[in-house]
């Protein structure tokens, strides 16, 4: 029996609710007011969502986070499959640690010119909301369902822990990606443990040295370990410019450009 069976319903519905929560909110309180033509974005980001499933589907037959897990399980291979440790335990460990694993991985496809090259569509975006956090490359998914899945797979993780980590990392890059005037209080209780949407925000800046801060995805804490933490955009977080400094204009709202970037010279 498929253990992943019974959370499909909740891998499509939970992140679409939180999805339309989200737009909803930007509509009735925005952050900033959109560069480029939000429809023509949003047509571009569904495109890339479109082209990602069909390829998540695919990729199922092959391997996927899922997939790892049930093997880890059966062959009685991985840390926890070696270590007996309590369910709360085990969650609490695969949380913390899958989160460093894609913290991580962020931080790779930053310092590795290849994988910049990328990454870098997912930058390319000079407005940030909700609906940007569907926008990445094709080439970048299957590099991260493979790594997370090795991930996965050396620490033996329960089935159903792998698709709640997967639940929770893309529930919380809707929530730091959208476009949110979410309040100053708010931002700085939530800022000891998770990303926020202003934290997020310095990352998406133009600037180089920006980018090569606040690589985190859902916890915050790895930032601070490793000393690459920027609070607020050197411009100050209402005059930072969103992107990439050569893609200052309409282009980055096409998808044709958008999907042949890493295949361009910089």
């Amino acid at each position: 029996m498929d253990n992943a069976a019974p959370f499909g319903i909740w891998a499509l519905a939970i992140p679409a609710c939180l999805f339309l929560s989200l737009v909803l909110i930007e509509f009735l309180r925005p952050r900033r007011t959109p560069v480029l033509n939000r429809f023509r974005r949003w047509g571009t980001h569904a495109i890339f969502f479109g082209i990602n499933a069909m390829i998540g589907r695919f990729l199922i037959g092959l391997f996927s986070i899922a997939a790892a897990a049930n093997w880890a399980a059966m062959a009685n291979f991985g840390l926890f499959n070696l270590i007996v440790l309590p369910f709360w335990l085990q969650l609490v460990l695969a949380f913390i640690i899958l989160d460093f694993a894609v913290w991580f991985q962020h931080v790779l496809m930053h310092h590795i010119p290849i994988l910049w090259r990328i990454h870098k569509v997912h930058h390319s975006d000079r407005d940030l909301d909700t609906s940007s956090a569907l926008r990445f490359h094709p080439f970048e998914l299957i590099i991260s369902i493979l790594y997370k899945s090795i991930w996965v797979a050396a620490l033996g993780v329960p089935v159903v822990i792998a698709l709640a980590f997967e639940l929770w990392l893309n529930g919380n890059a809707l929530f730091n990606h959208s476009n949110i005037n979410l309040p100053r209080w708010l931002d700085r209780v939530l800022r000891p443990i998770l990303v926020t949407p202003d934290w997020h925000f310095v990352h998406h800046s133009s600037r180089i040295d920006e980018q090569n801060q606040n690589f985190g995805f859902a916890l915050s804490i790895w930032d601070r370990i490793f000393k690459c933490y920027l609070p607020e955009s050197r411009n100050s977080r209402d005059k930072q410019l969103v992107g990439l400094e050569e893609a200052q204009d309409e282009k980055p709202a096409n998808v044709i450009w958008a999907l042949s970037l890493p295949l361009r010279k910089s």
